[in-house]
């Protein structure tokens, strides 16, 4: 059987720490650290994953990186007067996960663009850098394209700001289902914000 160049390039970002990405990563992160949080780019740094997920090498789309905090909520413990238990200092998690500021961040910096989706692209000690795939809804090229047109439509404003992207529909609870997530729909907020 005959692999597929996307097949060997998705094998090497499976283990990107054990194959040539590592190097070429080591050498991007340099640049990529002196770049301001949202970079405009020519191409995806993942083909596979970027193709996978919606991008086409046309026009109305546009890639940009985005440079993010890492780390959870780090809170403070109290001096006296909690039992530990009671704290609220451990497992404590954001309402959005890194990945959903990384789109938000984007659909701010580029206003008459939709997110469509984003993807890891590497992380340091201090940073993460997610890959975010944009839209514009109102190109000639996007309106005539039948597997993306439905950008286009009206109900599709706002994608990443109303968790509508697939790391905003996980964020939210919507992946999961079965037994636990019962108070996940309609809505997070939705059953006295009991489903996060």
């Amino acid at each position: 059987m005959v692999k597929s160049y996307y097949t060997y390039v998705r094998d090497a970002w499976k283990n990107p720490d054990k194959t040539y990405v590592n190097e070429l990563r080591w050498e991007r992160m340099q640049v990529w650290r002196k770049q301001g949080s949202v970079t405009r780019i020519e191409r995806p740094t993942r083909i596979d994953k970027a193709r996978s997920i919606g991008y086409k090498a046309k026009q109305g789309i546009v890639v940009a990186r985005v440079k993010v905090r890492r780390g959870g909520l780090g809170k403070t413990r109290f001096n006296r007067g909690r039992r530990t238990q009671k704290m609220g200092v451990n497992k404590i998690t954001g309402g959005m996960s890194i990945q959903r500021i990384a789109e938000a961040r984007a659909d701010r910096k580029y206003p008459n663009l939709e997110v469509l989706n984003s993807y890891w692209v590497g992380e340091d000690g201090k940073n993460k850098w997610f890959e975010v795939i944009l839209v514009d809804p109102f190109h000639p090229v996007i309106k005539s394209d039948k597997s993306l047109n439905w950008v286009c439509d009206p109900s599709a404003r706002d994608r990443a700001a109303r968790g509508k992207t697939s790391a905003g529909q996980k964020g939210r609870g919507m992946s999961a289902r079965g037994k636990g997530t019962e108070k996940t729909r309609p809505s997070i907020r939705a059953n006295k914000s009991r489903g996060k």
